[in-house]
């Protein structure tokens, strides 16, 4: 019954015209992104993220959150189209979506891929309303030692699960939680690392960071692919045929269970999803040799996959404050902009917050299929812009947005230099993700671990006392150990293999 009325108070918060509007706006911007090659949502909503300061909480995160699964529904179309992803997730669909539309498939693959994304997308948010409320409820009998240890969890596992070398991810988070160690010690009040310079003396803007480090980065590095179109293929009739259905349902199936399950894990999301969902595909398959030559279950699966993905990386997020992935770190700096601590407390304290966000994700993906199918014809036009002229534009608004933070060209200053510092990452090959987790859970684990040790009088037994501590460690410990099994390290490069 409880339930039933957190869902009633959700929808009543997410019917709202001003909701409804940042829904579709979210959505629309998303599905915008998802067809322009090269933006992302990591990208863009970070450049956004100044917005939200002038819009109330729900509002802001209500369209942040359509911006990310939006961008999900929308990569397919290019991918299918004109064999570009428009955003990482979607790499993987172009493998047979394209050849799909080669063969004149192009409209029945673009309904798979939206009835796919559709039903994984509720199933999704099904599965945050089940267990949204038992992991809130676990969460409040956290102390400390045990919060400490969750994030050190959430750390360690984003460097398992992130794609490339393990050893410049692990560098990554540890150069991010140096970051957040500039500004005022708040036990102490003594400055560090901020050199003098009053501006950094409450550390380094959130903002700033994401904004230079994944759009500014994000931007050189787009120009310097020299993006190019391929000659974009008639859509044709949007019906699949009746194998292709028979085929699809259980790849879908498939698709949203295994997304779902890796969208909860920290550093999963939906790249890993679509990328796992292919390979069980193409593994399960009777005819595996038909993968990459138009296979109907080769677009069902992973876009399905992503965007079960998508929502259930909010899990995580929304109940323990810990975020899953990049975009989930830029939705947990939003939070903290508007003031609002991440965590169990959003639940109790800001229900309606909570409720109508989760509400908002139904009628979101509602709309996304309303937007996608109807709207094929507008999106591919869009892809006869060149990417020279889109970069200057992207650029002013990230200027824009970074002085509009404090009125203050020391923002606009580090977001050039963090620019410059995500672009030197990107020719490093190093992820820009695991630092942006370092940079946001390294201030919440010290403080944490501080808060720990003062009530235990300086004991760090407290960490071992503890069983849900204790439990929490013991697995951070295992999964350092699985890591360095040469099985997981060749599994790992099997499950990126086809990003790079």
């Amino acid at each position: 019954m409880e339930l039933l009325d957190n869902l009633s108070l959700g929808f009543s918060v997410a019917f709202s015209l001003q909701h409804l509007m940042y829904a579709l706006l979210g959505c629309m911007l998303g599905t915008l992104i998802g067809v322009l090659p090269g933006i992302g949502p990591v990208a863009t909503i970070a450049m956004l993220l100044p917005i939200t300061f002038h819009l109330p909480p729900t509002a802001s995160l209500i369209m942040l959150a359509g911006i990310y699964y939006g961008a999900q529904y929308g990569g397919s179309t290019t991918s299918i189209l004109v064999n570009l992803p428009g955003e990482a997730a979607s790499v993987v669909t172009c493998l047979d979506g394209y050849q799909m539309a080669r063969k004149g498939r192009a409209g029945a693959a673009l309904s798979i891929s939206a009835v796919g994304s559709f039903f994984a997308g509720t199933v999704g948010t099904v599965i945050i309303v089940m267990f949204a409320e038992p992991l809130t409820r676990m969460a409040q009998k956290f102390g400390p030692a045990d919060y400490c240890a969750l994030m050190a969890l959430g750390l360690v596992a984003a460097v398992v699960l992130a794609s490339g070398s393990v050893v410049k991810a692990i560098a990554m988070v540890f150069l991010g939680l140096l970051f957040g160690l500039v500004g005022t010690d708040v036990n102490t009040g003594a400055q560090r690392f901020t050199f003098d310079l009053p501006e950094l003396s409450d550390g380094i803007d959130f903002a700033p960071i994401a904004m230079g480090l994944f759009g500014i980065a994000e931007i050189v590095v787009n120009l310097e692919r020299h993006l190019t179109r391929t000659g974009a293929i008639k859509v044709g009739s949007l019906w699949p045929t009746r194998e292709e259905v028979r085929r699809s349902i259980p790849a879908v199936l498939r698709g949203t269970m295994l997304g779902s399950a890796l969208g909860v894990l920290p550093g999963g999301g939906p790249t890993l999803g679509a990328f796992s969902a292919y390979t069980l595909e193409k593994k399960l398959s009777k005819n595996p040799g038909e993968f990459g030559k138009g296979a109907v279950e080769g677009v069902a699966a992973p876009e399905s996959a992503n965007n079960a993905a998508a929502q259930t990386s909010f899990i995580p997020m929304l109940t323990l404050g810990i975020p899953s992935n990049a975009v989930m770190a830029l939705m947990v700096g939003a939070m903290i902009i508007q003031g609002i601590q991440p965590g169990p407390e959003v639940m109790t304290k800001k229900p309606d917050l909570f409720w109508g966000m989760i509400a908002s994700m139904w009628i979101g993906n509602a709309m996304l299929v309303i937007i996608n199918l109807p709207m094929i014809g507008m999106w591919v036009k869009l892809l006869t812009v060149p990417y020279r002229f889109l970069a200057p534009a992207i650029l002013l608004f990230c200027c824009i947005g970074a002085y509009s933070l404090q009125n203050s060209t020391f923002h606009v200053m580090q977001v050039a230099a963090f620019g410059v510092l995500g672009y030197i990452f990107s020719r490093l090959g190093c992820e820009g993700a695991p630092f942006l987790l370092g940079l946001v859970l390294g201030p919440q684990m010290e403080e944490y671990f501080r808060r720990a040790m003062l009530l235990s009088r300086g004991d760090a037994m407290v960490f071992l006392e503890r069983p849900i501590s204790l439990g929490l460690l013991i697995t951070t410990a295992l999964l350092l150990v699985v890591m360095a099994l040469p099985s997981i390290k060749k599994a790992r490069k099997e499950a990126f293999q086809e990003e790079g």
